[in-house]
């Protein structure tokens, strides 16, 4: 059974004439790394928004079509329903901090205080946050004090304590620089592994590559591919909805080289290994 389903889910802002989301359908499995691609118009954040219940709850708006969590009606359900089977992790860390705590221990328990998850309970989950983001040496540190990517682990550890089975993550790595764009993807990898269903909505197509084990592409809110990441990249018509496909898919399709299901390889180690068939 699907972890996500959606079917011809539709939306549009109040304020605006056009959908945002136009019909888009597709399943997610659990334990899913999902990575959604496009332009800066393609709806990917608001999309983000609907498998969370910020739309249609917060945003209202005209909405259509389902959206099943676990066969949770996110439309029909209550809002504290949906987040407890999702999490959202913003593009900006420090955005999602609460400014009200002075320690990453206590940013950490926020949402378990208000939720009034018991006191022993809070800390075996507090603490397994905390070693599985690898920040357990930071926890009495300042949450302003971090690093971007150390804020990003904090953030994420902040949602994991709320035991989702989904967490959605929204440009996750946009404001950080390479290194701290590796840590993230690496935790959220792990996270994946661990049975957590991840999506997540990136510019960093040589990432989504790597750990995605599959590919939803949008434009101007319509759905136009979903498969496996060798499968939409290496689509002859991806430059024109915007996307330039990762580095290594560009270099096999200038070499001609495909695989046996015809595909440009998308990473480093793959274009290596059809290199060495090759030869």
């Amino acid at each position: 059974m699907s972890k996500i389903r959606v079917e011809g889910l539709k939306y549009r802002y109040p304020d605006m004439d056009r959908l945002v989301l136009d019909n888009l359908s597709f399943e997610v499995e659990k334990g899913a790394f999902i990575g959604i691609v496009g332009e800066n118009t393609a709806g990917k954040s608001t999309l983000c928004y609907a498998l969370t219940g910020l739309v249609p709850h917060f945003f209202k708006g005209a909405y259509g079509g389902t959206v099943l969590i676990d066969n949770l009606d996110v439309k029909q359900s209550e809002i504290s329903d949906v987040t407890r089977k999702t999490g959202l992790v913003f593009d900006q860390p420090f955005s999602q901090m609460t400014g009200s705590k002075t320690t990453v221990y206590e940013e950490i328990a926020f949402g378990l205080e208000n939720s009034g998850v018991e006191r022993e309970e809070m800390r075996i989950r507090i603490d397994k946050s905390l070693r599985l983001m690898d920040i357990e040496h930071l926890q009495n540190k300042n949450p302003y004090d971090l690093s971007g990517g150390q804020m990003q682990r904090v953030a994420i550890a902040s949602v994991l304590a709320m035991k989702p089975d989904v967490i959605v993550f929204d440009e996750p790595t946009s404001q950080l620089d390479p290194q701290g764009s590796d840590e993230v993807f690496q935790v959220i990898a792990k996270l994946a592994e661990s049975g957590i269903t991840i999506i997540m909505a990136e510019h960093k197509l040589e990432k989504l590559a790597e750990y995605a084990s599959k590919i939803l592409l949008l434009h101007k809110g319509k759905q136009i591919a979903y498969g496996s990441p060798e499968e939409v990249f290496s689509r002859d018509d991806i430059l024109e909805y915007g996307i330039a496909p990762p580095v290594y898919a560009r270099i096999a399709k200038a070499l001609k080289l495909k695989n046996k299901a015809e595909f440009y390889p998308i990473t480093l180690n793959d274009l290596k290994q059809l290199w060495n068939v090759g030869d």
